[in-house]
């Protein structure tokens, strides 16, 4: 514990760090995963292949060989830039996926006539989607929807090996590697730290949960 104690406020800065990368990376894989969930669901043929193929892509390739493509395939066709947002975007779009099939059962969820009331009163189908579809899927989908965030903040640890810097994966290689510390106690630190960003995201989900809970 002395090692952690020794070294809290570089633990302090990898647990920020951790968690900035953890919110950017949530709101593109929300924002992206919502829009795909929808081309996933829409009447247009073309928009249901490009959902499909993304789902399809992203969900069977391993985390590490999309930020591969992010940090050293981009940069070979002139898309330039920094790890963190490399990492931080390759780790959003690849969860993007798991969330788009999150959200699609919860629109598979919500019955028919829903949608079909929608559009007897004159609702297109992208108002009849954002109006009545989604609020309700959204509500269903909770439990799933958390579960992969809680993922995808473990899977900071992936975006933080590929150089993004500052996150409490490089504050463990810095202080085992330069300084020469003890993996064990060092490793322990940045489990807490971990713990400390899943366990209250958790129990917050749980809040959430009870307060919009559909009644069936």
């Amino acid at each position: 514990m002395q090692v952690i104690i020794d070294n809290l406020p570089l633990f302090a800065s990898g647990l920020l760090r951790t968690l900035q990368i953890s919110f950017y990376a949530a709101v593109i894989a929300l924002v992206v995963g919502t829009v795909m969930a929808a081309f996933r669901v829409s009447p247009l043929p073309p928009l249901r292949a490009v959902g499909t193929s993304w789902v399809t892509v992203l969900r069977n390739c391993p985390l590490t060989v999309v930020l591969f493509f992010m940090a050293f395939g981009l940069p070979e066709v002139g898309l330039n830039g920094s790890y963190f947002w490399f990492g931080t975007i390759g780790l959003g779009l690849y969860t993007s996926a798991f969330v788009c099939e999150a959200i699609r059962s919860g629109i598979n969820a919500v019955p028919a006539g829903q949608a079909e009331a929608a559009r007897s009163i004159g609702l297109t189908f992208g108002q009849t989607l954002s109006l009545v579809v989604l609020p309700q899927a959204v509500r269903m989908v909770i439990p799933p929807l958390g579960n992969v965030l809680i993922a995808m903040i473990k899977n900071s640890a992936i975006a933080g090996a590929f150089g993004v810097g500052g996150d409490l994966y490089s504050v463990a290689a810095t202080l085992t590697s330069a300084q020469g510390l003890a993996a064990l106690p060092v490793l322990t630190g940045v489990v807490i730290g971990y713990l400390l960003l899943t366990i209250p995201f958790g129990l917050l989900l749980n809040v959430v949960e009870r307060k919009v809970a559909v009644v069936r």
